[in-house]
């Protein structure tokens, strides 16, 4: 199971994971990238995300992560945007001459308000309530309440990504990707919520306005991306990463606290503000969301991109 802890924004994963469709032609080791392939698959097709939302989340909530999810395919008229953010991953498919026919689009919510399995969860329940959202061929992002405590949440881990196995098709079971990701407002903030939030570590520096106004969820977005970036291009733990296997950096992690150019410890980097709220960000999304997204490495050179 991948798992990472954020840190004055530090998103550290440890995978044992996962995937859905892939391309079978997986070329062997390129050692000669600077940031490392590891010879195994990465995910195509078209796949859907679905939500599932454990506890209590008010529509507005909701509303942030889901139009997130769909910009991942609709870029905006105003840039950057999120679907650009999505196509820097366009780059790891290049270097590995892999097709990139990769497309995320948001699929169906399913809604768990009255707590199924109570407000205590362990990695195995949050494996049984991420089925619920199907078992073939897609990714289920696993949302928890900000009153629920989860295994090891705030203890080492925001969230999670692992590998499902599903019913049996011919002499093979369906596989899907799942994420889960905590609500940390009140747990652990300033750790799971950076640079919204002043760190719990490091330099005490002002903490960011949320582009969303709610900290907490903008704060889920940002793992929720970094969760996706490692599930694209490391989907079985032998894609894209750096270190060691049992806790690799991956295409997001591998830039820990990074969002603008000019980045370092206690500074997100240069960023948009919005002018009107004075929220930072660097992402528009669909129906005037913006968002605050992680910076990608790029596998050929070994440096951080960022939109901004």
């Amino acid at each position: 199971m991948a798992s990472f802890h954020s840190s004055h924004g530090l998103l550290l994963i440890v995978v044992l994971i996962s995937s859905l469709q892939f391309n079978l032609k997986a070329e062997p080791v390129k050692e000669l990238f600077p940031f490392p392939y590891h010879g195994g698959p990465l995910l195509s097709g078209n796949i859907p995300v679905n939500l599932i939302w454990y506890g209590q989340f008010s529509p507005t909530q909701r509303a942030i992560v889901l139009d997130f999810i769909a910009s991942l395919s609709k870029p905006t008229a105003e840039q950057p945007s999120v679907a650009s953010w999505m196509n820097l991953t366009a780059k790891f498919y290049q270097v590995t001459t892999i097709p990139d026919s990769l497309v995320l689009s948001l699929g169906k919510e399913v809604l768990d308000e009255n707590y199924s399995l109570g407000k205590s969860l362990t990695s195995a329940q949050l494996y049984k309530l991420a089925k619920k959202g199907g078992e073939d061929n897609l990714i289920n992002v696993l949302l928890t309440s900000a009153d629920v405590t989860v295994e090891g949440f705030c203890q080492g881990r925001c969230g999670t990504h692992a590998l499902g196995t599903g019913p049996m098709h011919g002499n093979t079971n369906s596989k899907f990707n799942y994420i889960w990701v905590g609500n940390s407002e009140i747990q652990c903030p300033g750790l799971c919520a950076w640079p919204f939030h002043e760190s719990i570590n490091g330099p005490k520096t002002p903490p960011l306005k949320a582009p969303n106004g709610d900290f907490g969820l903008d704060g889920m977005v940002i793992n929720v991306a970094s969760l996706l970036a490692g599930t694209v291009t490391n989907p079985f733990g032998n894609g894209f990463f750096q270190g060691p296997q049992e806790a690799p950096l991956e295409a997001s992690t591998a830039c820990p606290g990074v969002f603008g150019k000019g980045a370092y410890p206690g500074f997100a980097g240069t960023l948009l503000v919005d002018s009107k709220t004075g929220a930072s960000y660097n992402a528009n999304g669909i129906n005037g969301k913006k968002y605050l997204l992680p910076a990608m490495m790029d596998p050929e050179t070994s440096t951080c991109t960022t939109l901004v």
